[in-house]
């Protein structure tokens, strides 16, 4: 069965939480600025001298454009005598600083069309500028004054009360609020149906002269109803109706709005910074845990290095070819905690080989210590322990080599043991006079009967068995580490 696949949790909380934040922000987005060419009017007399007109001209226009960053509005005079070029930019009053700029920007590369006339103007939805070689800034009214009508939708006469209603209030409030105004009426007898105006007359004509120009524009643009839109595009003003909402939020309110939103994103980014690091903390201290017990304590890690650098230290691969890759040929028993197999090591030498059944990093520490120990110890009656491999996949005990023998030919000397009799064990001599006293032989347990002895496949055991009698003379007992 395959194992489900864990995924991190930090990465998706973190992106949770960070689209919570930006749904709480506050919106900061541009508005529209509203940047479409409503009409290009050209004047009618040609440049005086188009090599001092041109650098006029593109002087203005630089001129202009470093007040429309600041201010929304923007006058400039290059040049004198016929080549003098006189230029006004202006966004009208809904339009953002930001959005203003990109207006002005389109009108600037439109404009240029007019040339060799040396005078024009442009409407945009957004703005407006004109460039002359007089002062034109104190007019309001002129024979190109015309209105533009929208022809794709006619409304009901509910539509053109409202729109006259609408009107009427920016001719109003428009030379009362430096030029500007805007209107929002709702159409009778229709849901979620109004009518939206805007009105603004350029900042250098006089309030007078902006309600003469407004009154000329409403009686012009309310010819274009029964249609649902209509613009004019007078000298000193500029008036548009729609049954859409084309008004961009007026800059400058909503400020108690965007001061609890600030407070709000203060919190909540207060509170995710928090969670997110809480959630991190947790994530690497289990992952710290985690890999702690893979590798096992730090006591272990020492061990392992000292047996690394040491000569108790076996190459896995060494160990595998000396078996034959663990050969069931060469296996000489199993126990309970691993199988011990035959070996030879490429220096001829004969060697006993454990294969541990535990092989987890748990149990690290108590390997490396008792693998410690035990090679330490030299006896005639122990089998010694040469070393180990634990850089492997599994960890293995090497063992010198001994085949199964008498246990009495280990303990005693072998010259008192010349022949073994039918049944394979060694039979004392009777006038042996390395045999210990009766009483020595009985507290050493092995009386006046003949024992064999095997090697355990834990290594360091062994097992007596009586074998003139049919039990066990013993339990498995760690052979005395001294006569």
């Amino acid at each position: 069965m395959k194992k489900p696949i864990q995924s991190n949790p930090v990465p998706c909380l973190f992106s949770i939480l960070a689209a919570t934040l930006l749904l709480l922000l506050p919106d900061v987005s541009l508005g529209d600025p509203r940047a479409q060419t409503v009409r290009v009017m050209c004047g009618n007399q040609l440049e005086h001298n188009a090599t001092v007109y041109v650098p006029n001209f593109v002087a203005t226009m630089e001129n202009i454009s470093v007040q429309m960053r600041t201010s929304g509005f923007g006058k400039a005079i290059t040049g004198s005598g016929p080549d003098t070029n006189y230029g006004l930019a202006q966004c009208y009053g809904d339009l953002s600083l930001p959005d203003c700029v990109l207006c002005y920007a389109e009108a600037r590369t439109v404009l240029p069309q007019c040339f060799p006339v040396n005078g024009g103007r442009i409407f945009l939805n957004g703005c407006f500028m004109r460039a002359e070689n007089y002062s034109f800034y104190q007019e309001y009214s002129g024979p190109q004054d015309t209105s533009v009508c929208g022809n794709s939708t006619q409304k009901n006469s509910a539509f053109e009360d409202s729109a006259r209603q609408a009107v009427t209030q920016v001719v109003d409030n428009g030379p009362k609020g430096n030029g500007f105004a805007r209107a929002q009426v709702a159409v009778s007898g229709a849901t979620n149906e109004s009518v939206y105006v805007l009105a603004d007359c350029w900042r250098t004509i006089s309030a007078n002269s902006c309600r003469a120009c407004l009154e000329n524009a409403s009686q012009s643009v309310l010819g274009c109803l029964p249609w649902s839109e209509g613009r004019a595009l007078n000298t000193g003003c500029f008036l548009m109706y729609s049954d859409t909402d084309f008004l961009n939020p007026v800059v400058g309110n909503g400020n108690s709005r965007v001061s609890v939103a600030v407070i709000v994103v203060a919190v909540v980014s207060s509170v995710f910074v928090l969670v997110v690091g809480g959630v991190i903390g947790v994530y690497m201290w289990k992952h710290r845990v985690i890999e702690k017990k893979r590798r096992g304590s730090n006591d272990a890690e020492k061990l392992v290095k000292t047996l690394h650098d040491s000569s108790l230290n076996f190459k896995y691969s060494t160990l595998e070819k000396a078996t034959g890759s663990f050969d069931e040929a060469n296996k000489l028993g199993h126990g309970g905690f691993g199988t011990v197999y035959k070996g030879v090591l490429p220096d001829g030498r004969e060697i006993a080989v454990k294969r541990l059944f535990f092989n987890n990093r748990h149990r690290a520490a108590d390997f490396y210590n008792e693998v410690n120990i035990i090679s330490s110890v030299e006896h005639k009656n122990l089998v010694r322990l040469l070393g180990c491999s634990c850089s492997g996949p599994e960890s293995l005990l090497v063992y010198e080599f001994l085949s199964n023998r008498s246990l009495d030919r280990f303990v005693f000397s072998m010259e008192a043991f010349p022949a073994r009799n039918s049944g394979g064990t060694l039979r004392p001599k009777p006038n042996v006079t390395q045999l210990p006293p009766q009483s020595q032989r009985k507290k050493r347990g092995f009386e006046s009967h003949t024992y064999r002895a095997s090697v355990h496949p834990r290594g360091s055991f062994v097992k007596t068995i009586d074998v003139e009698g049919t039990t066990d003379a013993g339990k498995d007992e760690r052979t005395p580490s001294s006569t």
